[in-house]
């Protein structure tokens, strides 16, 4: 999908008795509003909010793509990357980031919903992106990375994305993650599978298939630890499944949790919350020996985009069974993962 859109000079509002610059930008049929366009979001890259509004338009059809109707968390940066910022978890509970599950107040009413139930029993009506307007207002409220869930509002049940998580240990190099990844692709191929590779924006990588919504959170997760004991029989070196960090004695670990109901991992295109402005970056196979995750920023990505287009588009075509993964762990003798 593509947007038109286009930036009027900014206005000066009155609040409080201290004028505010807003900047409108019309996205497709929307007039998005962005305040304080030049709130410094990432200062050691002279970045501002506005550079990111427009760094998400860049590369607009890639990131609905990644978000289109799926349940999405926000992580919110509302005063940008600066040194010492942190970021509020549940034991916490203060930082200067945050993460909003649920529909922030205030939302235009065309932002829709997906309702969602946690592992706790709770329930949230959680945003779920249907146009670019939406990611373009969410930015304004200083999201910077976005994790959307492995479903979609239509069926919130059950998965139709399989994502494999290639979590390097600390001190580990994503030089070590890139043959692991090639072993996936290997055995995904063998299998009549194909999978799409991305950067996270750090040392790590993912890898996503698309997959028929016919089986449950449990029945995914057992299926990705399969794929990862595979690996770790073909890679033994390089590769663990051992849940318990101080148990792991290999550099890179399948984290098959992530596909737990409510465990999401960062959409593509969204931006790390690092001085260095880095993105999670799609990839095409044959360049996974050459590039590096420091590649893609916010200035490189968009003519990355507007010269190569999304090498995630094929995401949207053929879906796959879950069926010869979930074989391999009935040979295996393998249960669903409990969710933690």
């Amino acid at each position: 999908m593509s947007a038109r859109s286009a930036s009027r000079p900014p206005w000066r509002r009155t609040l409080g008795g201290v004028a505010t610059a807003v900047e409108e930008i019309q996205v497709g049929e929307r007039l998005v509003r962005v305040s304080s366009p030049d709130k410094p979001y990432f200062p050691e890259r002279g970045l501002t909010k506005l550079d990111v509004v427009r760094y998400f338009l860049a590369v607009g059809d890639g990131i609905l793509r990644a978000l289109r109707d799926r349940p999405t968390m926000l992580e919110r940066w509302p005063r940008g990357v600066f040194e010492g910022a942190t970021i509020a978890t549940r034991q916490t509970n203060r930082g200067d980031a945050f993460y909003q599950k649920r529909l922030p107040a205030g939302a235009p009413d065309w932002v829709r919903t997906a309702h969602i139930t946690f592992p706790s029993g709770r329930t949230a009506d959680e945003v779920a992106p249907s146009e670019l307007a939406v990611v373009i207002w969410a930015a304004n409220l200083g999201t910077l990375r976005f994790h959307p869930w492995p479903v979609t509002a239509a069926d919130v049940e059950r998965p139709d994305q399989l994502r494999i998580d290639l979590d390097p240990m600390p001190g580990v190099g994503f030089e070590q993650v890139v043959p692991v990844a090639h072993e996936v692709r290997a055995f995904l191929a063998e299998l009549g599978m194909t999978g799409y590779p991305k950067t996270t924006g750090g040392r790590g990588l993912h890898v996503y298939l698309s997959i028929e919504p016919r089986w449950s959170f449990g029945e995914c997760r057992r299926a990705v630890l399969a794929l990862g004991r595979e690996m770790q029989r073909r890679l033994p070196d390089l590769v663990t499944t051992t849940w318990w960090r101080e148990q792991r004695d290999r550099p890179v670990f399948v984290d098959y949790n992530q596909m737990a109901r409510d465990h999401t991992v960062t959409s593509a295109y969204s931006i790390r919350p690092t001085p260095a402005a880095l993105v999670s970056a799609p990839l095409d196979w044959s360049e996974l020996d050459q590039v590096r995750p420091e590649d893609f920023d916010v200035l490189s990505m968009p003519a990355r985009f507007a010269e190569r287009g999304d090498p995630h588009a094929g995401l949207d075509g053929d879906r796959h069974s879950l069926q010869p993964l979930l074989e391999l762990a009935d040979r295996d003798g393998l249960e669903a993962p409990p969710e933690r």
